[in-house]
């Protein structure tokens, strides 16, 4: 078994938090930092600034071997594997912003027995430029690839684990994969360049991957195929897989947005065009969109409508909006003068402040309440379970669904009075 030696971890988003909280799971003493107070002094009572499922249970479990902290100092002096777990959001010009790496960097003062380990999102060539900014530091690239809503699970069972280093390193890529050895996931031991290109490149195939089948949608809508039966008989290829071949209407959420956008960009400041990666963004975006001409298929203008959103979350078992469709649609049905209410079983509060002119309601009955149309942005479970054939239709002014993520079965709404929409159906 791997020495449980301290660590620190520096961000204690979404990302920081599950790695500090599923290494204590192992054993580990964790140092965490992040700036806000607020979220400092909410962890040091147990509660967890995000919605993740087993996340605030952990962080329950092992609060003896969790210490939080807003200064730098607390962690550089307790540990010596220090976790980059900041945010690197785009910058108008389409690159990631390093600012909150370059300043982590900085801050660690004298590190010449510390080694950064990058799980933060980074563009090809970070490590390099690290390395040119402090050459006293050790560094390994040390991507994650968690799914929201299923971080914890992904992190205790990984696929892969990857661990780039340079033969320098003075031995802080073993130590790192020492640390997952309990997992028993597949180690890949490589270059820092390497590890950097597998996160951008894996999360651009998959975003590929939704971006296909909903195209293969929208020809399917055209020429009277189900897009679900085609997916089904794909997926069963074993070259293809039926992971990530589900139509809808777009994919969001903090990660896939952000990596196509900045793997397309990587390689436009290398000279090369992206032809297949700007398809992907493209065909994404207008994807949002067709749901407005599916409801001004049945209800003609949209002025003075009421369109119920069910699902604000980019997808279900998280809180995160950020990249989400519902926020797309509702601005734009807005935009068609539709009076918008939407509903969300753990979003609403992360959403409030981005939904000027909505009526956030408390209910999925309460948003359908008098809607002429009901829309299906993010499938969560508790959508399935509603009366459909008669509470909900009962409340519409419009027996009008139009479901964008395929949830429900269109058989049994439609033989129960309802005008379905699906996607590729």
């Amino acid at each position: 078994m791997a020495e449980r030696e301290p660590l620190g971890v520096i961000g204690a988003g979404w990302v920081g938090l599950v790695t500090a909280t599923c290494f204590a799971e192992l054993g580990h003493d964790v140092h965490c930092r992040d700036i806000l107070p607020e979220k400092i002094a909410a962890l040091e009572r147990g509660e967890a600034p995000m919605y993740e499922p087993g996340l605030s249970e952990l962080l329950q479990k092992n609060r003896e071997r969790l210490r939080f902290t807003t200064e730098m100092a607390d962690v550089v002096d307790n540990a010596q594997l220090l976790f980059c777990c900041v945010d690197t959001p785009p910058t108008y010009s389409g690159d990631a912003d390093l600012s909150r790496v370059n300043q982590v960097v900085d801050e660690l003062g004298d590190s010449t027995d510390h080694a950064l380990l990058m799980k933060s999102t980074v563009p090809v060539g970070t490590g390099r430029a690290v390395a040119r900014r402090r050459a006293d530091l050790g560094y390994v690239s040390n991507p994650e690839f968690l799914k929201e809503g299923s971080a914890v699970q992904d992190f205790m069972h990984p696929d892969r684990v990857v661990v780039g280093e340079e033969a320098e390193s003075n031995g802080f890529g073993d130590r790192v994969a020492a640390l997952y050895e309990p997992l028993g996931g597949q180690i890949v031991r490589t270059d820092i360049a390497s590890a950097e290109m597998i996160k951008l490149a894996s999360n651009a195939f998959l975003a590929t991957k939704i971006s296909f089948i909903n195209e293969i949608a929208n020809v399917s809508e055209e020429v009277g195929a189900d897009v679900a039966e085609v997916a089904r008989g794909m997926g069963l290829d074993g070259r293809i897989g039926p992971q990530f071949l589900r139509a809808g209407i777009g994919y969001g959420g903090s990660c896939f947005p952000k990596d196509v956008s900045a793997l397309k960009q990587l390689a436009g400041n290398s000279g090369y065009h992206f032809q297949l990666l700007t398809a992907v963004i493209e065909v994404n975006e207008l994807q949002k969109r067709r749901t407005i001409g599916k409801l001004q298929k049945h209800l003609g203008s949209l002025v003075g409508k009421e369109v119920a959103l069910l699902g604000l979350a980019f997808k279900p078992n998280t809180d995160d909006i950020r990249e989400a469709t519902s926020l797309v649609l509702a601005a734009r049905l807005q935009g068609e003068g539709s009076h918008v209410r939407v509903y969300d079983p753990v979003a609403t509060e992360a959403a409030r402040d981005m939904l000027s002119g909505t009526k956030i309601c408390g209910s999925a009955l309460e948003a359908v309440d008098g809607a002429d149309a009901v829309v299906i942005v993010t499938e969560w479970p508790e959508f399935s379970e509603l009366d459909w054939e008669g509470e909900v239709k009962s409340r519409l002014r419009t027996p009008l669904v139009v479901d964008g993520r395929n949830f429900l079965d269109p058989k049994e709404l439609r033989a129960a009075g309802f005008i379905y929409e699906g996607v590729g159906r």
